[in-house]
């Protein structure tokens, strides 16, 4: 082949795609010029707008606005990016956008961008029933005759030449069938006035086997269906953008103060939040805030919010709550010295000097467990005298703790305070403090117009003080999603005690499972069966719960090998049976990171790809992800693959003769707490879930 044979088939190509957009484009204006009460200015916004007829659009114009008698919406463009309001201006002057306010010509335009935003809203509600997420929905004010691109609030000012390339350039939400009823929905919300109609032009496609549709298709009922199956035929970071469509409502309700979201496993709540962050940018055009307790989870959520409303999503902060606190800190001038190992050797020798020989031993003589009551009881709940830690209700704690033991843990307190403020060094739990104090003194200047929080019973009562202290009770100011049952951590709260009041509906609870086949989730649940447990609102729920799912066609594999070698060789032969192109939704997860060593040398020897879930931010990436069972909070693969699964419920069971009565109760609470750590591993699989086992010696 000549050298320069490749380049001349691509002038080639180039030369047909113009000829070909020079033909489009010239039937764009004839079908424009038929428009006789159409002004010149939008037959050309129009004419750009039907070239993209061509590549599956569907342009509705000069349609009525539903509720109105004489409004008008200028124009509807329904496509694989979504939904779209145009309004099309004819001005001599080009807009200008300064601080927020719309002007052109010296006048202030303000008013032509609130009606445009409330035609959008009706044009959310519209689809709303269809499932389609409000970010899907977007607001366009294109000017003819003039060249502009820029934002205004939720607005994109966009000129005649730009508009198709903005459009084109929109990540794909649709599928042509349902561009298509969409499309025919919004026609009927939004009839249209005599001769507005444009006809629908079906470029030539080759001859293809004819297929079936079926009609109901069309309907309500059968585009949730084929909403559905596309996203569970697409990779699951695009399922993460997901929103059916008894979620939207949740995503757009307005809320007279703080609101929770709640409900089991697969239930969609992290969906709603996310999609909650992008509707609240949109509409408020402030800052928001979204928090969670793991350092890993935020890049995740971050990348898929910039996925589904690039938009909006430089307006939505994702952080860990500790490092979102230390850099508030910082930037009011208040020292954190945060020195996690210093904090270790305190309590380490307060326990040695202290604890070790006293009472607590009675308890439990491993100093972990006192540690926690330190970190989740005393320091977490913001409790500063014995005379209040001596009545507090230990949350989650099943230990029962006389005024002597109290008094003992006291003692520990202070010896691993006096210790640690000598080392001149805080805890996370001191940042969480500062953080609270700071934010409660200067009300002030605080950026956020709302904040969510994400996995909120692994937080501290602290913690939930200060994200509530950032907003107050401000309408749609707190979001609180999370759900019981699926704590990792010890301790606990409820919200009255964060002087947080939900009333009404602003208690929402989520019951059907979007994510785990019934296999899967019977599975699950049958590890926390019998382990009822209290949530944040106070309210006692049995360990198995009555959950709705959607998906059934699941497997769970069960594998028991006489020995380690034996049971990891069947891993790995797992893991290569799988073609390479699923990869990037196979999740390997552990319960401690001595497994995490162990199997990241195994696969990195097998010369299989691992990604370490400390490491992922979101992204498709072509590795084996491989993390903590607590890592993998937040998150969902298709596949999930749990060596060793059972060890952890093997450990701490009863001994020899003693019966389950004499077990020590903290004891008990570990298993339990290490149960829930399972069923939160297990409930991250959709379609497989592999169970591996040891058989005891």
């Amino acid at each position: 082949m000549a050298a320069g044979g490749s380049a001349s088939r691509r002038a080639q190509e180039a030369r047909r795609q113009e000829r070909l957009l020079r033909e489009q484009w010239q039937s764009a204006r004839r079908q424009a010029r038929q428009w006789e009460a159409a002004s010149e200015g939008e037959r050309r916004v129009a004419a750009q707008l039907l070239l993209l007829t061509e590549r599956g659009w569907r342009l509705l114009v000069d349609r009525r606005w539903p509720g109105t008698r004489t409004a008008n919406v200028d124009m509807l463009m329904v496509g694989p990016g979504g939904v779209f309001v145009i309004d099309v201006k004819n001005w001599r002057s080009a807009p200008e956008v300064s601080d927020g306010k719309f002007h052109a010509g010296g006048e202030p335009r303000d008013e032509h961008a609130a009606k445009l935003l409330a035609v959008t809203k009706a044009a959310e509600s519209a689809v709303a029933s269809l499932g389609l997420s409000p970010v899907a929905v977007q607001p366009l004010m294109v000017f003819a005759g003039h060249r502009v691109d820029v934002g205004l609030g939720r607005i994109r000012l966009l000129g005649e030449h730009e508009v198709g390339p903005a459009l084109l350039s929109e990540c794909r939400r649709l599928r042509a069938e349902s561009v298509r009823a969409i499309a025919d929905h919004v026609e009927r919300v939004f009839p249209d006035y005599e001769g507005s109609a444009v006809a629908e032009r079906v470029p030539p496609m080759p001859e293809q086997p004819q297929q079936a549709v079926s009609d109901g298709l069309f309907d309500l009922e059968g585009l949730r269906d084929a909403a559905l199956e596309e996203a569970l035929r697409a990779p699951i970071e695009q399922w993460m953008t997901f929103l059916h469509p008894d979620q939207v409502a949740l995503v757009r309700r307005n809320w007279s103060g703080p609101a929770r979201i709640s409900g089991p496993a697969g239930t969609g709540k992290t969906v709603v939040g996310l999609h909650r962050a992008a509707h609240l940018a949109r509409r408020t055009g402030g800052r928001i805030l979204y928090v969670t307790y793991a350092n890993n989870l935020p890049r995740v959520q971050a990348t898929s919010l910039k996925a589904m409303a690039p938009a909006v999503a430089d307006r939505v902060d994702f952080s860990s709550l500790h490092s979102w606190a230390q850099q508030f800190l910082q930037a009011r001038g208040v020292p954190a010295r945060l020195h996690k190992d210093k904090a270790e050797t305190a309590f380490s020798l307060a326990w040695k000097h202290v604890g070790r020989d006293s009472r607590l031993s009675e308890i439990d003589p491993a100093p972990i467990y006192w540690r926690e009551e330190i970190d989740y009881v005393i320091k977490g709940r913001g409790i500063t005298t014995f005379d209040e830690y001596a009545t507090v209700p230990r949350r989650r704690r099943r230990a029962s703790l006389r005024r002597p033991h109290r008094q003992a843990v006291w003692e520990l307190f202070e010896a691993y305070e006096s210790l640690r403020i000598e080392r001149g060094v805080h805890d996370f739990n001191d940042v969480l403090s500062l953080a609270l104090t700071e934010a409660s003194r200067h009300t002030d200047g605080l950026p956020y117009t709302a904040v969510i929080v994400d996995e909120v019973q692994d937080l501290t009562l602290v913690g939930v003080r200060l994200l509530h202290a950032l907003v107050r009770d401000a309408p749609n100011g707190l979001l609180l999603v999370g759900d019981g049952q699926q704590a990792v951590y010890p301790g606990g709260f409820r919200l009255a005690d964060a002087g947080i009041d939900i009333r009404g509906d602003r208690g929402q609870v989520l019951r059907t499972n979007y994510r785990n086949s019934k296999q899967i989730l019977d599975a699950a649940l049958a590890i926390v069966a019998d382990d009822a447990f209290e949530d944040i609102d106070g309210l006692r729920t049995p360990g198995r719960r009555d959950v709705d799912p959607t998906y059934h066609d699941g497997q769970v594999a069960s594998v028991t090998k006489p020995t380690l070698d034996a049971h990891d060789q069947a891993l790995l032969d797992a893991l290569r049976a799988l073609p390479d192109s699923t990869r990037a939704d196979v999740a390997v997860l552990c319960g401690s990171m001595r497994a995490i060593g162990h199997y990241q040398r195994l696969l990195t020897q097998a010369d299989i790809p691992v990604c370490l879930l400390e490491h992922y931010d979101g992204r498709t990436v072509d590795a084996i992800k491989l993390g903590t069972y607590r890592r993998a909070k937040g998150l969902e693969f298709k596949h999930v693959y749990l060596p060793q699964y059972d060890a952890a419920l093997r450990h701490g069971a009863p001994a020899g003769d003693r019966g389950v009565d004499e077990v020590p109760e903290t004891v008990r609470e570990r298993a339990e707490l290490r149960r829930s750590q399972l069923f939160v591993a297990m409930t991250r699989a959709r379609d497989v879930l592999w169970l591996g086992s040891v058989a005891a010696g």
